[in-house]
């Protein structure tokens, strides 16, 4: 039996794999049973020719004119039969499979750190989660019935073989071995190309994502021809990996069915002479040599199905090494229901690796429940990482960050994240209306809420008119929506969101003089009673902060008021000269 041998590894990432189905085993089995039924047939076949042989010429008998067009009918009737049953019902366990390891990775995705997608491009993940997992549907439904059925189709013509002969079916699979070698061989091959493939794909994505989201920036620079230049490379470099793997599984099936010829000319040889020296029957010469014939086809299928087989695995080992990456634990740890906003940095460091040094350095600050903050510096300085530290995107390398008086680390993930509510510059908006993005923080919201929440935000002025009202698609990252109406979704998020703890990263850089006046005025109702932390460039907009936090390079240079600062002329005092020309 011609065999698809795996190494270790492989088998390790398939048997994970087969684990999936194991819910749906009922629909698996009804597959394997229309294999099986397909796979006797063929035997059945032979064993027909044999007796229809022998009762027609050997030795006539006139009822085979009755029931061989019968048994016929019955026999192609049961090989249909057991066609679909294997077709249909492994296609069925292999698409649950799928649907199920889709959801597991993108329900993955959503939970993995923020230090994992610094490392992996958002286009590579997309890629594992479209093309990589389209392909195990290959391995795990296609490939899989075509394994078994053929492997038990060779099986039972080789177990007829032995019944008919036993020497010439010993003769038969001397060969078996070199095939297997071959096989083993050509799976190797697919297996190493299967993840170039896979590599480059990412890439084709990658190049593609970049293209499609930059193309107002390609349009400026008039740089469609370079950006062009750069698909063409990696599409070139997908289509050679292709072709490699193409070329591999073109010249396997040739040579192993050249193999199996040669073993096929020696039984030959043997059988003619049994037959002239009248120690092989004629019908017994015809079903074994119609029976080994139909072994070749089900044995190239074989051979065939390990390009896809091995893609699949090549794709499983990539998925499975995602899901096996560490994700954040969101509700491990101490309860909290509700903050009351104190917030203490305990001599804080962080970088984000060896190799790119200290970004925070010792960096002590107490902000009192309800104060505002606000955090100036050169870019680069460190603000934004900062107040990342206490939503936790990232852990500290040294020091503590301390909320309510308690490690921020010793609480619940998901629960400190309820604590704190945040309006940036780079808006984040969905392809879903007004009212869902607004949502998006409080699902369960009612209306009413959502409503007052806009209103708060100065929503309703653009929506007003509009025959959609809230309910308003924004299009793809809210393409319909001019910058300053995606800020103020933003804004309506956070009013809904209604967290203890306010993070305004530059959150009025895209309004103008006139909307940012009225959006201040929502957004001091929205901090008042609140702990905020204020990002800010313009420096006009938090001189009327408790405390300003001025950073640079990583370390804390200055803290105090506006006025404090302007007077002890420095850092703060130079860069509010540089904005003002005074």
């Amino acid at each position: 039996m011609a065999k698809l041998p795996l190494n270790e590894d492989a088998k390790r990432i398939y048997l994970r794999l087969i684990r999936y189905a194991k819910p749906y085993w009922p629909v698996f089995m009804l597959g394997v049973f229309g294999n099986a039924l397909f796979a006797t047939t063929d035997a059945g076949f032979v064993w027909f020719v044999r007796n229809f042989l022998k009762d027609a010429f050997v030795k006539p008998d006139p009822r085979v004119l009755f029931w061989v067009p019968i048994g016929a009918v019955v026999l192609f009737f049961l090989r249909g039969v057991g066609d679909f049953l294997s077709t249909y019902c492994a296609a069925s366990v292999g698409r649950h499979v799928i649907k199920t390891l889709r959801g597991q990775l993108f329900s993955h995705y959503l939970k993995l750190p923020t230090t994992f997608y610094d490392r992996e491009s958002a286009a590579n993940l997309l890629s594992k989660l479209t093309y990589n997992v389209e392909l195990l549907a290959e391995a795990s439904a296609n490939s899989i019935t075509v394994v078994i059925r053929d492997t038990l189709t060779v099986i039972a013509l080789i177990g007829y073989l032995f019944y008919l002969n036993w020497r010439l079916a010993a003769i038969s699979i001397i060969l078996a071995p070199v095939i297997a070698w071959l096989i083993r061989r050509v799976n190797q091959l697919f297996r190493r190309y299967s993840q170039r493939i896979q590599d480059s794909m990412g890439d084709v994505t990658r190049v593609a994502k970049e293209g499609i989201e930059g193309h107002r920036l390609i349009k400026l620079f008039n740089a469609q021809g370079y950006q062009a230049q750069v698909f063409e490379s990696v599409n070139e470099r997908n289509r050679r990996n292709n072709m490699k793997l193409i070329l591999t599984r073109a010249l396997s099936n040739p040579v192993v069915q050249l193999v199996a010829s040669i073993g096929l000319a020696i039984v030959l040889y043997v059988m003619i002479r049994m037959v002239l020296a009248n120690r092989l029957p004629v019908q017994d010469f015809f079903a074994f040599l119609t029976a080994l014939l139909l072994t070749t086809a089900p044995l190239r299928r074989v051979v065939n199905v390990a390009a896809p087989l091995q893609q699949g695995i090549s794709a499983g080992a990539s998925i499975f090494e995602i899901l096996d990456h560490q994700a954040e634990v969101l509700n491990a740890g101490r309860p909290l229901e509700h903050s009351r906003g104190d917030v203490e940095f305990r001599h804080v460091g962080f970088q984000y690796g060896n190799e790119k040094g200290e970004v925070l350095a010792d960096i002590s600050f107490h902000v009192r429940s309800g104060e505002m903050i606000a955090i100036v510096g050169r870019s680069g300085s460190g603000k934004s990482t900062l107040v990342g530290l206490l939503a936790r995107y990232y852990e500290v390398t040294t020091g503590q960050i301390l909320l309510d008086g308690v490690d921020v680390r010793d609480y619940r993930l998901a629960d400190v994240r309820r604590q704190l509510s945040m309006v940036s510059q780079d808006v984040l908006l969905f392809n879903d209306t007004i009212r869902a993005n607004i949502a998006f923080s409080a699902p369960d919201a009612p209306a009413e809420a959502i409503e007052a929440a806009a209103a708060a935000a100065h929503v309703t002025e653009f929506t007003g008119d509009a025959p959609e009202g809230l309910d308003f698609v924004v299009g793809d990252r809210g393409s319909l929506v001019s910058g300053g109406q995606r800020q103020r979704i933003s804004i309506a998020r956070a009013v809904l969101k209604d967290a203890p703890i306010l993070i305004l990263d530059e959150a009025t850089s895209a309004l103008d003089t006139e909307l940012e006046r009225k959006i201040q005025q929502s957004l001091d109702e929205l901090m008042r009673g609140r702990t905020t932390f204020v990002i800010a460039h313009r420096l006009t907009t938090i001189e009327n902060a408790d405390r300003i936090l001025v950073l640079d390079s990583g370390t804390l240079v200055e803290a105090g008021t506006h006025a404090e600062l302007i007077a002890r002329n420095g850092h703060y005092a130079a860069l509010h000269r540089l904005q003002f020309n005074v």
